[in-house]
């Protein structure tokens, strides 16, 4: 039996931080309904001690959902938690999120503490958060950063307090994927009480790498992973939902599953890009216009003899109306003739040849060309004869 991972939406948290796209309560509960619907199984509303409308939206969002956990996320500050439980208190699933830095970069120069302090503040916050609910995951956050024993000691801690989740970001995107996975595995073989928690990992994309960390976390024994659509967040943006998804289903061999409807990962990734007014970028891995687009005449060729020699995914399995061939100057014969073909113009192989030339003249002086251009071609190419 598959390992099932846990999948912690962010979008209207962490993702809705990127300047410019934050959402009203109306449109934070349409996108609330549509994770619920995608079978996410938590969904982090918002941070209530940010602002009334973040408190509202949690408010909110926990009166419109029913099956996704749903969390508000805190600073380890006694003020945050309790506007936290207030607002979660007609979500039917609760979680409280909060956490301090732990590594020494955060913990001097941000917090201006000392680990001590900062471990002892982490350790209440917890243990106060608990007074309101059962489930309390923790951040240590920057410990992609963190000197790994005294994170160790900080985990094995916030864990006697009665953390259920423990929340292991990349805060700064700084990690090599292969000492991320050592990092969540030196957890999991040296913190005596780890089988009480759950570990979680939240990684950001400054170098382009959250994806490939999210993954090595969960195969070196995280079971939760903290994803936004389309990537969305913070500077360069957090792990994307539908990349780890469709990771863990192409590569079944992990023997890790989610409970996703794939097939509305494309929907979902359209109504976040509307809302938020961000459009994805068209070479964007699974929801980009291009995912499922091929221009190159070779690979136009061998897509067409077979869709899994340059298709690892099948675009149904996400959503997408399907594949597209895109006829510009690169294309080759089999392209061509696949579109005319489409048209119900059928010619044989050596009617082809003069329609091709005509082809890439046309090909050479548009960047792209579509079902009218080639009926003017091939319209015109009967004048003349």
């Amino acid at each position: 039996m598959a390992n099932r991972i846990q999948i912690f939406d962010t979008t209207l948290r962490d993702g809705e931080q990127v300047p410019g796209c934050q959402l009203n309560t109306k449109e934070k509960i349409e996108v609330a309904k549509g994770l619920e619907e995608l079978g996410v199984d938590v969904i982090e509303a918002g941070f209530p001690a940010s602002s009334p409308g973040d408190f509202n939206s949690v408010v909110e969002i926990s009166q419109a959902v029913s099956n996704p956990i749903i969390c508000a996320l805190t600073r380890a500050v006694t003020m945050d938690i309790n506007l936290a439980a207030q607002a979660l208190k007609y979500a039917k699933r609760k979680r409280i999120h909060t956490g301090i830095g732990s590594s020494d970069i955060h913990i001097q120069h941000k917090l201006k503490s000392t680990r001590e302090k900062v471990l002892e503040q982490g350790v209440a916050a917890v243990k106060y958060a608990r007074k309101y609910v059962d489930d309390v995951e923790f951040y240590a956050e920057d410990a992609g950063r963190a000197d790994i024993d005294f994170l160790s000691k900080m985990v094995e801690s916030v864990i006697d307090a009665g953390a259920t989740v423990i929340n292991i970001p990349d805060t700064t995107g700084y990690t090599l994927p292969n000492s991320f996975g050592e990092r969540i595995n030196h957890l999991m073989n040296n913190v005596p009480n780890i089988d009480k928690a759950i570990i979680s990992v939240h990684c950001h994309n400054d170098l382009g790498l959250a994806t490939a960390n999210s993954i090595a976390g969960l195969q070196n024994g995280a079971r939760q992973v903290e994803v936004t659509l389309n990537g969305i967040g913070e500077r360069a943006g957090n792990t994307s939902l539908e990349e780890v998804v469709m990771i863990l289903k192409s590569h079944p061999y992990l023997n890790l599953e989610t409970g996703i409807d794939t097939k509305r990962i494309i929907p979902m990734s359209k109504m976040v890009s509307r809302l938020m007014r961000m459009p994805v970028q068209p070479n964007k891995a699974i929801v980009g216009k291009n995912a499922f687009a091929h221009s190159s005449g070779i690979h136009q060729d061998g897509f067409l003899k077979h869709r899994e020699n340059y298709e690892i995914i099948d675009p149904a399995d996400v959503g997408a109306g399907g594949s597209e061939i895109i006829l510009t100057a690169r294309s080759g014969r089999a392209a061509l003739r696949h579109k005319l073909d489409d048209l119900g113009y059928i010619y044989a192989k050596n009617e082809m040849e003069p329609i091709y030339m005509k082809f890439l003249e046309l090909a050479d002086k548009k960047k792209r060309i579509d079902e009218k251009d080639l009926e003017s071609l091939v319209n015109g190419l009967k004048m003349v004869s």
